[in-house]
């Protein structure tokens, strides 16, 4: 039998790359999005993952088709730039909604079946961002870091039902994203021009990353791995950035993303 797969935010960006690449390597694959989707050989269903019962709803209509559902991957999200202080509560929870609670909403909707079926695999997208506080995009960062908490608790709750969960945390990535980004100018007088300045520095590096079909590629090759690690960093630079968050003091990591995406 085909493996099924859904992917969340398929219809753009890194969703879709990883679902032709996942379609190609004969996955049965659905795709949630709100907007419309027509790639060739995927089954696209206008979803919004921050509506729980229309996410069941679908889910339980995969099921009845095809009776199992094999693997998650979970891309769909948006960002919000800006001075903290000056970002409104509703906006920061309208990001934890889909970045956040619409991965959470996923994956309760599917992990019943694959603990009945002793087997499956969910994959959250995280970003470097997680373990890499950005000035003038917290938001962001906080949602990807509480993305990679859950994930590793998640694969502890899960283990003994044969289920496989981990996180990959991309760097730069050149998708529409950077151009759908919800940018929050209030206070940039007062900050010195610091915020536009810093954004446009971090789209800058955005817009010159890696290709989406490269993360599609490295997706589709983490989902067949017998025994995942809880999370993949893909790219030697950011994997060696991750790797030097953990081991220097927290002072010299906070000064150096300082420097780095600061622009005075």
């Amino acid at each position: 039998m085909n493996q099924v797969a859904i992917v969340t935010g398929g219809t753009s960006g890194i969703g879709l790359a990883a679902a032709e690449k996942l379609s190609k390597d004969g996955y049965q694959v659905y795709t949630f999005s709100r907007r419309g989707g027509d790639a060739a050989g995927i089954q696209h269903l206008a979803v919004d993952v921050t509506d729980e019962a229309a996410v069941k709803s679908a889910v339980s209509g995969i099921l009845e088709k095809e009776g199992k559902v094999d693997l998650v991957v979970n891309c769909a999200g948006f960002g919000i730039s800006g001075a903290i202080e000056f970002t409104s509560v509703e906006d920061a929870k309208r990001l934890f909604d889909v970045d956040f609670f619409g991965t959470v909403i996923v994956n309760n909707a599917v992990i019943p079946s694959m603990r009945e079926a002793g087997s499956g695999r969910i994959i959250n997208i995280s970003s470097v961002a997680g373990p890499a506080a950005i000035p003038f995009q917290a938001y962001y960062s906080c949602a990807k870091a509480a993305v990679d908490d859950y994930t590793a608790a998640l694969a502890n709750e899960l283990r003994p039902f044969g289920i496989k969960v981990c996180a990959i945390r991309p760097g730069d990535v050149k998708t529409g994203f950077t151009a759908a980004r919800e940018k929050k100018h209030v206070g940039d007088d007062i900050y010195g021009g610091r915020i536009d300045k810093s954004v446009a520095k971090m789209e800058k590096d955005e817009v010159t990353g890696a290709s989406p079909k490269v993360l599609g590629r490295y997706i589709s090759r983490i989902a067949k791995i017998p025994n995942p690690k809880p999370f993949y960093t893909p790219g030697i630079v950011y994997k060696a950035c991750v790797v030097l968050i953990k081991i220097l003091p927290c002072r010299w990591v906070n000064a150096l993303i300082g420097k780095l995406y600061v622009v005075e």
